[in-house]
C-alpha cells in the first residue's frame, strides 16, 4: 500500500468551476425565504359561479340541462352542484328500535345513484363545455328525536344542519362519508343483536307448523291442524318481515336517539373529507328552518333546526362557509364568528382559514324569491375546469356576491396589499411573507355589471376591526395607507361593501418572518 504512487488530484477547468459555483449558490438560495417581489404571480382568469345548486337528480324542479341553460342565459361560467346525499329518515320504538321502526325518504343521491350522478354530470358538462360544471353533494350528518307522539312534543332537530362536500370524483369516495342515510358507513354494534331478535319469532313458527292431525289429543283435529299451520306461517311471515325492517342490520357511528353529541357527527364527515382530499364547506350556518306535520292519528311531528354559528368555531379542517345568502347573517360581521376562527388561525390554534363563499341554495326558479344568479362567488381560477374552480376555492381565491333583486351586482377587479417593496398579487387567500417592518397599503378597485353609478359603503377590516371606511359611487378605486398598523405579528386584510347589492372578500394575510 505504500509503494503506491501518490495521484495529483484533477485539476478542473474554470468553465466547469463556473457551473458547480452556480449550482451551489442556487441551492442556497432556494433554501433561503423569498420575498413576495420574487414570487411570480399565477395567470388567473375571473369567473362567476353559483353556487350550491340541486337539480331533479336530489330536490330541484329543473334537470341538470336545464340548470345549465339558464346559468348561460345569465353570464354565469360555472355551477357548483350541492344535491341531497342522503334523506332517509327513521324511527324505531325502544328497545327494538331496528325492527319496529317507520322509515321514509325523499329524493337524494343516493336514491338516483352515486355512479348515475357522477355520470350525468360528466355528460352534461360534455354537453355544455364553456361551462364548468363541479359535482358536490349537501351531507346531513345527524339529526335526533325528542319528546313523544303521544303529547304532541314529538321533535326531529338538525336536519338542515348540512355540510357541503366537493372534490370527491370517485364513487367510493361517498360510501365513506359517515351521515345518517348512507347505510355504506354503517357499522356493527351491540343494536344489531337488537335487530337479530325478529328471528326467535320463527321456533313457535317451527312448533305451530308441525302441529298435524296424527297426534293425540286436540292436535288430531283437522280444525285444530290448520290452526296452527296458519299461526305458524303467520309468525313466520312477521318473523322476515320484522328482519328485512331492520335491515341493515349495522348501525350508524351516531345514534339519531342521542341527542348530546354536539360537534362530534359533524367533526367526522369534515375529517372523513378532508382525508378524501375534498372540500368540506359550512351550509348556511344562520338560517332557520321550523315545520310542523301531523301523522295522524298519533298527532304531530316538529322538524327544527335552529341557527348555528357556533359550529364555525367548534369544528376544524373544514375549507369554508356560505357567508352571504338569503336570510338573516351575524357571522362575517367585523369581529365576528368569522374574524375570531381567522385569528385563531393567526395564532397557530387553527390548521388551516376558514374561507367564505356566496350561497344561492337553488332548488325551484322563483321559490322563496330565489333566482340562480342573485348570490353568486366569484373565484380566480388557473384554468377554466372542475379541478380549477375547486383549487380556488379550497385557497380562497373567492368572494361573495349577493346581488338579491337587482339584475346587476358588484364585481371586485383588484384587491392586494403593498408594503415597501413586497406586492401580493391581487388575489384574496394569499399570504404576503415580510422580511422586515413597512407600512402596508391597502388597493381595491370595483365596479357594476351594468358600469352604472351607485352608492357603495366599502369597509377595511384588519384582523376583526373595521381601520377605514369610504361611501363612494361605481366604478370605484381606492388605495388606503395603514399607518397603525403594527406588523410585529400576523395580520390580515379583508374587504366588505355594502348599498349596490353586497360583496365580501377573503382575506389576505401578512406576516413577518
Amino acid at each position: 500500500m505504500l509503494n503506491k504512487k501518490f495521484r495529483q488530484p484533477k485539476t478542473i477547468s474554470w468553465k466547469k468551476a463556473k457551473v458547480v459555483a452556480l449550482l451551489f449558490i442556487g441551492l442556497f438560495w432556494s433554501v433561503l425565504p423569498l420575498s413576495p417581489c420574487a414570487v411570480a404571480e399565477i395567470p388567473r382568469e375571473p369567473l362567476m359561479a353559483a353556487f350550491h345548486v340541486h337539480s331533479t337528480m336530489s330536490t330541484g324542479s329543473w334537470t341538470l340541462d336545464e340548470v345549465i341553460r339558464d346559468a348561460k342565459a345569465r353570464s354565469l361560467d360555472a355551477v357548483v352542484l350541492s344535491e341531497n346525499f342522503s334523506l332517509r329518515y327513521e324511527y324505531g320504538l325502544f328497545p327494538f328500535r331496528g325492527a319496529l321502526r317507520a322509515h321514509t325518504h325523499l329524493p337524494s343521491v343516493m336514491e338516483y345513484g352515486i355512479k348515475e350522478f357522477l355520470q350525468e354530470v360528466k355528460e352534461v358538462q360534455a354537453r355544455h363545455p364553456t361551462m364548468v360544471v363541479v359535482p358536490g353533494v349537501e351531507v346531513a350528518p345527524y339529526y335526533h328525536w325528542t319528546g313523544s307522539v303521544w303529547n304532541d312534543t314529538f321533535t326531529m332537530h338538525d336536519a338542515q344542519k348540512n355540510l357541503l362536500v366537493l372534490g370527491l370524483s370517485n364513487e367510493d369516495d361517498y360510501a365513506d362519508l359517515p351521515a345518517l342515510g348512507n347505510t355504506q358507513s354503517y357499522q356493527y354494534g351491540w343494536q344489531t343483536a337488537l335487530n337479530f331478535t325478529p328471528t326467535l319469532l320463527l321456533l313457535p313458527a317451527i312448533w305451530f307448523w308441525r302441529r298435524n292431525g296424527n297426534q293425540p289429543g286436540l292436535s288430531s283435529n283437522p280444525l285444530f291442524s290448520t290452526w296452527c299451520k296458519i299461526i305458524g306461517g303467520g309468525l313466520a311471515g312477521m318473523a322476515i318481515a320484522l328482519f328485512f325492517n331492520a335491515w341493515p342490520l349495522s348501525q350508524p357511528q351516531f345514534s339519531p336517539y342521542e341527542s348530546e353529541l354536539g360537534h362530534r357527527p359533524y367533526q367526522a364527515v369534515i375529517d372523513t373529507v378532508t382525508k378524501l382530499n375534498g372540500l368540506a364547506v359550512w351550509s348556511l350556518t344562520e338560517a332557520k328552518d321550523y315545520s310542523e306535520h301531523s301523522i295522524t292519528p298519533l298527532g304531530m311531528v316538529t322538524i327544527k333546526t335552529d341557527p348555528h354559528p357556533e359550529m364555525l368555531l367548534q369544528t376544524n379542517n373544514y375549507t369554508g362557509f356560505g357567508g352571504v345568502y338569503q336570510d338573516t347573517r351575524t357571522a362575517t360581521d367585523p369581529g365576528g364568528i368569522w374574524d375570531q376562527a381567522l385569528q385563531q388561525y393567526l395564532t397557530g390554534n387553527r390548521k388551516n382559514p376558514p374561507f367564505t363563499y356566496g350561497e344561492i341554495a337553488f332548488h325551484t326558479q322563483g321559490q322563496a324569491g330565489i333566482e340562480l344568479d342573485q348570490v353568486l362567488t366569484g373565484v380566480w381560477v388557473q384554468e377554466r375546469s372542475t379541478a380549477g374552480v375547486i383549487e380556488a376555492l379550497r385557497t380562497g381565491h373567492a368572494y361573495a356576491v349577493g346581488q338579491y333583486r337587482n339584475p346587476h351586482g358588484l364585481r371586485l377587479q383588484t384587491f392586494s396589499v403593498q408594503c415597501g417593496d413586497a406586492t401580493l398579487p391581487t388575489k384574496s387567500g394569499e399570504t404576503l411573507i415580510l422580511q422586515k417592518a413597512c407600512t402596508p397599503s391597502v388597493k381595491i378597485s370595483g365596479f357594476s355589471t351594468e358600469h352604472g353609478d351607485h352608492s357603495v359603503s366599502i369597509r377595511i377590516i384588519r384582523t376583526g376591526q373595521v381601520v377605514a371606511t369610504y361611501n363612494q359611487d361605481t366604478p370605484f378605486e381606492i388605495q388606503f395607507t395603514d399607518t397603525q398598523a403594527l406588523l410585529e405579528k400576523s395580520m390580515y386584510y379583508r374587504i366588505d361593501i355594502q348599498g349596490y347589492g353586497e360583496l365580501i372578500s377573503n382575506p389576505i394575510f401578512l406576516t413577518r418572518t
